[in-house]
């Protein structure tokens, strides 16, 4: 075993052990209200959690007070600046949701023009797990250009639930955003 092998080794018997820790990227759709509920069942799980919103969930999209009292950190969705400390450790895995039309299409042609996209792009460089529940009209799911945007993100690796469009049902109820999904999706 080199020098290096056996510090590496060493190092890592002696740091304490933390849990898996999962970037939650949150998209602007109604049922964004119930991120709670993905958070605490990836507590659930043993997993710690970092949220991520984009620009525009962040206004009212959900009650960010009450997710960062949830998760003990403070929720993400500006660039830091090169001096500002990383807030959250690297992710073990990330989950959207709810994802929108604008973000899949964004991500998968590589557009980070927010802090959102450009973790979701670096992370699947990275070859990190990612999980997505899809909030998308079926209007625009039938869309050409998120079809080929779906295709491309299966091929990285990226892993989908089930399409939520959010309509109503026949009988007027609206179905349930299945949250703890995304987990499932993860394995593990």
């Amino acid at each position: 075993m080199t020098q290096q092998a056996e510090k590496h080794e060493h190092a890592a018997r002696h740091e304490p052990r933390r849990s898996p820790f999962l970037y939650v990227v949150v998209c602007a759709a109604g049922v964004a209200t119930g991120v709670s509920k993905l958070i605490t069942a990836a507590q659930e799980r043993n997993w710690e959690v970092g949220v991520i919103a984009t620009p525009v969930a962040m206004n009212g999209f959900f009650d960010s007070a009450a997710v960062e009292a949830q998760t003990g950190r403070p929720i993400r969705s500006a660039w830091r600046t090169p001096g500002e400390p990383r807030p959250f450790p690297p992710p073990d895995a990330v989950v959207v949701a709810p994802a929108t039309f604008n973000t899949v299409n964004k991500w998968a042609a590589g557009i980070a023009d927010t802090l959102a996209l450009g973790t979701l792009c670096e992370a699947a460089g990275l070859g990190v797990p990612i999980a997505v529940l899809p909030c998308v009209a079926d209007a625009l799911a039938a869309h050409p250009a998120y079809r080929d945007s779906l295709t491309r993100l299966r091929g990285m690796g990226v892993r989908f639930g089930d399409p939520h469009a959010g309509e109503p049902d026949p009988d007027g109820g609206r179905p349930e955003f299945r949250w703890e999904r995304a987990l499932d999706l993860l394995g593990p």
